[in-house]
């Protein structure tokens, strides 16, 4: 499929954004660098459907094909006001202050909720790189093969695609223990047993984790992962090594477990994701 620069649309957004620092970030793992005529960009299957492209020049200038202008707003979260969500961060935080001057482009993405939970399922102990091989690896084995500009693309399987793989085809895409859990959760909502659609529909974050947290495998930060990402929820606030270390070393907080979590929801507010995000890409690329 050849898509000449002549086809290319703009999309309008409000505020800072960069794409490659939002690619970057730690929430998405399958899009890939290419060129289309002439024109380097990024693309990745949005969804089930098919492949999107999407470039950005020097000038911040975000242009994606004709016809993909909607679907890339939302996925990239281009609908957000960048002005709104820091305006409801916590007055004279220092620390938040300089994340967000080092990375101001990153936007917090709109990803198909059993999208983004399987991803984070399979992300346990693992770094970046290795996520992104294993996502790649299923989508390859058990999604549905997509070509634009002479590359294949593939679409995350669907719980019903994984429950009928078997735990051993999993492990084969290099999952190891991960395997048992990704199959379990996509086996209970392929069945109908876990609704995932009443998950992503609820707006109380607490209630909504505590149904994912029901899931084999699924822990806080998996859970937060899930709801900040793939639910809309900006309040949801994961923590990790990286985040714990910054709110240990630079926020000097000394707690743990569910209080460190209460805390930092309750100082960054609702859009605690977005403040996470920032901490999150400036400790990976600064401490």
């Amino acid at each position: 499929m050849s898509i000449p620069a002549a086809t290319l649309e703009d999309v309008f957004f409000e505020g800072d954004f960069s794409l490659c620092d939002t690619l970057k970030s730690g929430q998405i793992f399958h899009w890939e660098r290419i060129e289309i005529d002439g024109v380097a960009g990024f693309a990745g299957c949005i969804g089930e459907g098919p492949p999107a492209f999407v470039c950005q020049d020097e000038s911040g200038l975000v242009r994606t094909c004709d016809g993909d202008l909607a679907r890339v707003s939302r996925y990239f979260g281009l609908d957000h006001s960048a002005a709104s969500v820091r305006a409801a961060f916590p007055d004279k935080d220092a620390i938040l202050d300089e994340a967000i001057a080092f990375c101001p482009g990153i936007r917090v993405a709109r990803q198909p909720l059993w999208e983004c939970l399987a991803t984070f399922i399979t992300s346990s102990l693992k770094q970046v790189a290795q996520i992104r091989a294993m996502s790649i690896k299923l989508r390859s084995r058990f999604g549905e093969r997509h070509e634009l500009g002479g590359s294949e693309f593939f679409t995350y399987p669907t719980p019903a695609a994984i429950a009928a793989a078997g735990e051993s085809a999993l492990r084969e895409c290099g999952l190891g223990y991960r395997a048992k859990s990704l199959h379990l959760a996509a086996t209970v909502i392929a069945s109908g047993e876990f609704d995932l659609a009443a998950v992503e529909a609820e707006t109380s974050l607490a209630r909504a984790r505590e149904q994912l947290l029901t899931l084999h495998g699924v822990g806080d930060k998996i859970a937060n992962c899930a709801l900040l990402f793939g639910a809309g929820h900006w309040d949801a606030f994961p923590i990790d090594v990286w985040i714990e270390r910054i709110l240990r070393d630079l926020y000097r907080k000394r707690l743990k477990g569910a209080r460190l979590q209460a805390w930092a929801e309750r100082h960054f507010g609702p859009h605690a994701g977005y403040a996470q995000q920032y901490l999150f890409h400036f400790a990976r690329k600064t401490l």
